[in-house]
């Protein structure tokens, strides 16, 4: 179980709330106003950020004075993070290894990783040398390899079109059902809540409100949802 318990962060004239939890392996839409803290909320649970009170757990475990690398999670974020000096293998092997010390058996991992996300064969390459589709799908396979309980999704895949984002909605949907990974995705995308998370965590008015059933948030929305969709 992911818990926020009352957490609390201020920062200038901002301030974000948080009190819920969700259990393990749900899948969470985070919807929103622009600036109204979706990153935030990520940031705090990933570890980024620190807040002003409360505490953020998993499994019982308090993670909120541990830093993000101690965390048993992943971020990927909308620049994706991919060192372009470096392999597209050397930059899934820092998902094993921040030294890059790898074993054959990583580099065996790597492939199997490469392959599992339709980049068999693109190990050597560099990141320029990939589509944007393609380098969403190896920031992706990193991920895998870190082999985390929880992946928080800050529009990873924002820069890609309709076609190719429904493509990476469905490969994270696959994987996480495949690990019974727990996964907060950040979204504007009303469609993209409904398709990919079950539950939806409303975010606005400095409350990062509890997660709640998608369609019937979506179908009867408060009215600052409302007025945000449009």
């Amino acid at each position: 179980m992911l818990q926020l318990d009352r957490v609390q962060a201020r920062f200038d004239d901002f301030t974000l709330a948080a009190d819920w939890q969700v259990p393990k392996g749900a899948r969470v839409a985070v919807i929103g106003p622009s600036g109204a803290g979706k990153s935030t909320l990520l940031s705090l649970i990933g570890g980024f950020l620190m807040p002003d009170q409360g505490r953020v757990l998993w499994q019982g475990r308090d993670l909120t004075r541990e830093d993000p690398g101690a965390r048993p999670m992943t971020t990927l974020f909308q620049d994706q993070n991919l060192f372009p000096h470096l392999t597209i293998a050397q930059n899934l092997g820092l998902g094993i290894s921040p030294s890059l010390r790898l074993t054959a058996a990583d580099y065996d991992r790597i492939e199997a990783a490469l392959a599992h996300t339709g980049l068999a064969g693109f190990g050597t390459r560099k990141p320029a040398q990939l589509s944007g589709g393609q380098q969403s799908r190896a920031a992706l396979a990193r991920a895998l390899l870190r082999d985390k309980p929880i992946l928080l999704l800050d529009e990873p895949f924002a820069a890609l079109g309709p076609a190719l984002k429904r493509e990476m909605l469905g490969l994270v949907t696959l994987l996480a059902d495949e690990t019974g990974a727990t996964v907060l995705m950040v979204t504007h995308d009303p469609a993209e809540a409904r398709t990919f998370a079950p539950l939806t965590c409303l975010v606005e008015g400095g409350i990062a409100h509890a997660p709640q059933a998608t369609a019937a948030l979506l179908d009867n929305p408060p009215p600052a949802l409302a007025d945000y969709l449009g």
